[in-house]
């Protein structure tokens, strides 16, 4: 179901994206591929983690667990593959909207929004129905602290607060190499004929593919030619 709140970007509007994407990463011993095939074949992205301004401090901390997504144009994914991994799943962004994502705010750090917000909790810490909690999850504070630095804008992060589930036709796309594409049809074809678990028909793309790689997969995808 698409979301009132969304309206969907000109197609010549390159540094913007209808997309969002969850990168599946190396968890516990398992790989960021064998991660990705859980999630497929479970059809969900666990909350796991709590995030946001009050993770550690929110009265109920299943309020702050989150998954995550973020909404790179396809062909700047190179930006995140290298700091990730090369797996991810790709949703539109009026499903994940419809579905209570949302971008995050930044408030950097000892900045008067930030400050407000910290007050506002603090106030707040014996109420854990109070509006705050619902808000501190897609806030986080971008700074220094101490000999650490914290500074992930360029992420353009969405989350959405408990598990994601959903059903095979709603990933528009997986974002795998290119070397792997054959293999992975081949299994998404044998799970389809064999009836051993979803199949996933959608296209596949590379995570390193410039715009006039991708549009032959995905011809909607960009208007104007260039790298």
């Amino acid at each position: 179901m698409a979301s009132p709140f969304f309206g969907e970007n000109k197609s010549s509007w390159t540094d913007m994206s209808d997309y969002v994407v969850h990168f599946a990463r190396d968890y516990k011993g398992k790989t960021a591929y064998d991660n990705m095939m859980a999630i497929l074949s479970g059809q969900v992205i666990k909350a796991r983690n709590p995030f946001g301004l009050a993770r550690e401090k929110a009265p109920e901390p299943k309020t702050q667990r989150v998954a995550c997504f973020s909404e790179i144009p396809l062909h700047r994914l190179k930006r995140l593959a290298d700091a990730r991994s090369k797996y991810g799943i790709v949703f539109r962004k009026d499903l994940v909207i419809h579905r209570g994502a949302n971008p995050i705010m930044y408030a950097y750090k000892d900045h008067d929004v930030t400050a407000a917000l910290k007050q506002i909790a603090k106030n707040a810490k014996k109420d854990s129905s109070h509006p705050i909690w619902r808000v501190t999850p897609f806030v986080d504070a971008p700074g220094r602290y101490g000999k650490s630095t914290y500074f992930y804008e360029w992420e353009r992060e969405w989350r959405k607060v408990g598990h994601f589930t959903f059903l095979a036709d709603e990933v528009e796309f997986l974002i795998i190499p290119e070397e792997q594409h054959k293999q992975a049809r081949v299994f998404f074809d044998d799970a389809k004929t064999e009836n051993l678990g979803p199949s996933y028909e959608c296209p596949f793309i590379d995570p390193y593919w410039k715009r006039k790689q991708i549009k032959p997969v995905l011809p909607k995808y960009g208007e104007e030619s260039g790298s």
